[in-house]
């Protein structure tokens, strides 16, 4: 079956405008990084691993994850992920706990110093965020742009939209055998 040119310009288009919104939303990440990266490095120590960490444990049911929950919802490499909670750990802020269901898992929990430190940096977090994004969008077209890249990220990536609850059967990963 032979196309025509004619039928190939609107799948073309399509493409394009599906590569332009890929890469806006790239470029947007890569933009939004490099703001707020400077930033975190005066709230938790080496910067956005760290807090990105710490912000997902204080977000949390009980300020736990599993390790395996935790590596779906950050940028970590399974082997940074438990270098992270390793000087975490050092400093006081999280402690791994064993997995009662399974001998190979463990959590990571905000320690109290953790939370103590989460409780001074996110006010001034959100201010930084106040202070990038005030006046970019409408309050309704943020929320529509956070249910877009919502339902973008459940697909692309499910594991981080889990939200575990106390007696979750756990996930083995490569982190939790760490």
């Amino acid at each position: 079956m032979e196309t025509t040119e004619a039928s190939e310009a609107p799948r073309d288009c399509a493409r394009a405008d599906r590569m332009t919104t890929v890469g806006l939303i790239l470029e947007s990440s890569v933009g939004l990084r490099r703001a707020i990266e400077p930033s975190l490095a005066c709230l938790c120590g080496p910067g956005a691993p760290w807090f990105e960490v710490l912000i997902r444990l204080s977000r949390s049911p009980g300020n736990q994850l599993r390790m395996a929950d935790l590596a779906e919802q950050t940028m970590l490499t399974p082997s940074g992920l438990t270098r992270a909670i390793d000087r975490l750990a050092e400093l006081g802020l999280v402690e791994r706990q064993a997995c009662p269901a399974d001998r190979r898992g463990s959590y990571a929990l905000l320690t109290e110093a953790g939370l103590e430190m989460m409780d001074q940096a996110i006010p001034r977090h959100t201010a930084m965020l106040d202070e990038l994004l005030d006046g970019v969008f409408a309050p309704d077209e943020e929320r529509a742009l956070a249910e877009s890249l919502r339902k973008l990220r459940d697909h692309i990536n499910p594991g981080a939209a889990r939200v575990p609850t106390p007696g979750d059967e756990p996930v083995a990963s490569s982190v939790d055998k760490d």
